[in-house]
């Protein structure tokens, strides 16, 4: 059992680390757009990645790119952060609509 809490707990810090990655990377290239900033979306990330209930903070921050959450949903560095289940759960929990 320890072996398996190991294996999850590497997954996870490398998921961690892969978004970690991309948001410095969107921030040092400017993002998108001046509005749309996936850093901004930073106090989502046990939200997104471990499950768990998002903080206020994360729900301010959804809104606050909710319209960049299809630009987030369509771009490959992104996509699968915002489109995993964990993240439409956040999203749905912060009462926050993405129709992309």
């Amino acid at each position: 059992m320890a072996g398996n809490r190991k294996g999850g707990a590497a997954a996870v810090s490398a998921l961690a680390v892969a978004l970690c990655a991309a948001l410095v990377l969107a921030a040092a290239t400017g993002g998108r757009a001046a509005a749309c900033n996936p850093s901004a979306l930073s106090p989502c990330m046990s939200a997104i990645m471990l499950g768990t209930a998002p903080t206020t903070g994360c729900c301010v921050q959804l809104r606050a790119q909710q319209p960049c959450l299809c630009q987030y949903a369509r771009d490959p560095s992104y996509r699968s952060y915002v489109t995993s289940p964990s993240a439409q759960r956040a999203v749905r929990a912060c009462n926050v609509k993405a129709n992309c």
